[in-house]
C-alpha cells in the first residue's frame, strides 16, 4: 500500500529543556550540537509528524506566505536530500516531483531520484521526461561546506544559486516559481539583474523555522517569463 506524504504540521511549543549530561568520548562541540537538536521545536515536530528533516517547515512557511505550492504540479529539488523538501511539496499536493543529490535519498512514494550532478549535460532533458513535461516549481537548498570566511562563502553559495538558476530556466513553464537559498546579504547583481529580467517578482525571506544563528535566507522569484534564459 502506497504510503501517504506527512500532513503539514505547525511545531509544538517548547516543552521543559531537555539537559544532556557529559559522556566521555564526546566533545563539546557535540554536546552543543546534541542539546540544541533535543530542544529544537522543529526537530521535535518533524519527528512526531513523519518528515525526514526539521527544513521541511521552512519551505511550508516560504509557502504559508508566497503560496507557490499548488495541486497537480509539476516540482524539481535540487539538493534534495534528506527529502524533507519532497515530502512536504508531496504534502502539499504536488503531482509530480524528483529530487536530485549527490548524496543517497531513501525512496519515497510518489517521489522520483536521481543520483546526480546538477551540472549533469542530460539533466534538463532527464528532468521533463520524468515530470512528464516543464517544471511549474524548482527548488534549491543546496549549500556549500562552510569554511567561517564571510566573502569565501557567500561566494560559493552564489555559485551554487547561480548554477540553480540556470537549470530552472531551462525547465520552467511560463508562471513558473524559483526557490534558492542564499546567505545574508542577498542575490548580488550578476544574479540579480538576470532574475529580474527572467521573473516578474522577486523577493528574500528568512522562515521562522530558519534557526536565529543561521546566515541563510531564500529567495522565491515568481511568474517565469519562458522568452528569458539565465546568463
Amino acid at each position: 500500500m502506497r504510503k501517504k506524504p506527512p500532513k503539514p504540521a505547525k511545531p509544538p511549543s517548547r516543552k521543559t529543556r531537555v539537559t544532556v549530561t557529559k559522556r566521555a568520548g564526546r566533545s563539546a562541540a557535540s554536546q552543543r550540537w546534541l542539546t540544541r537538536q533535543l530542544n529544537d521545536p522543529y526537530v521535535q515536530a518533524a519527528h512526531a509528524t513523519g518528515f525526514r528533516s526539521r527544513s521541511a517547515y521552512k519551505l511550508m512557511e516560504l509557502n504559508e506566505r508566497f503560496h507557490f505550492l499548488r495541486k497537480g504540479m509539476r516540482v524539481v529539488d535540487l539538493g534534495a536530500a534528506p527529502g524533507g523538501w519532497m515530502q512536504a511539496a508531496l504534502a502539499a499536493g504536488a503531482g509530480a516531483v524528483v529530487g536530485i543529490d549527490l548524496l543517497p535519498i531513501a525512496p519515497l512514494a510518489g517521489a522520483q531520484t536521481l543520483l546526480l550532478d546538477a551540472t549533469a549535460p542530460d539533466l534538463a532533458s532527464r528532468l521533463r521526461a520524468l515530470l512528464g513535461g516543464p517544471a511549474d516549481l524548482v527548488l534549491s537548498d543546496m549549500a556549500p561546506a562552510t569554511t567561517g570566511h564571510a566573502a569565501t562563502d557567500h561566494a560559493r553559495i552564489m555559485a551554487l544559486a547561480e548554477e540553480a538558476f540556470a537549470i530552472a530556466s531551462g525547465l520552467l513553464a511560463p508562471g513558473g516559481t524559483f526557490v534558492v537559498k542564499l546567505f545574508q546579504g542577498g542575490a548580488e547583481a550578476s544574479l540579480l539583474i538576470p532574475l529580474k529580467q527572467a521573473f516578474a517578482a522577486i523577493r528574500h525571506a528568512k522562515p521562522p523555522a530558519s534557526r536565529a544563528e543561521s546566515r541563510e535566507l531564500y529567495l522565491v522569484a515568481t511568474g517565469f517569463r519562458s522568452t528569458c534564459t539565465a546568463a
